[in-house]
């Protein structure tokens, strides 16, 4: 679990986007990405798969 958010941070460094705009990306509140990265909270299944999309999209444009 721990590594997908790994590289969703990564993700979100590397774009230049904030956790506002990342939240806006995986339809999700703002407080929800904040709570993934302060450790205080999870995605859920169908969130990672939401994740999964994206970083997958990002792999392959690169």
């Amino acid at each position: 679990m721990k590594n997908i958010l790994k590289e969703l941070e990564q993700y979100r460094l590397e774009k230049k986007i904030s956790q506002m705009e990342l939240a806006d990306k995986l339809d999700v509140a703002f407080c929800t990405v904040n709570r993934w990265f302060n450790g205080r909270n999870y995605p859920s299944k169908i969130q990672e798969y939401h994740i999964a999309k994206i970083l997958k999209k990002t792999k392959r444009s690169v």
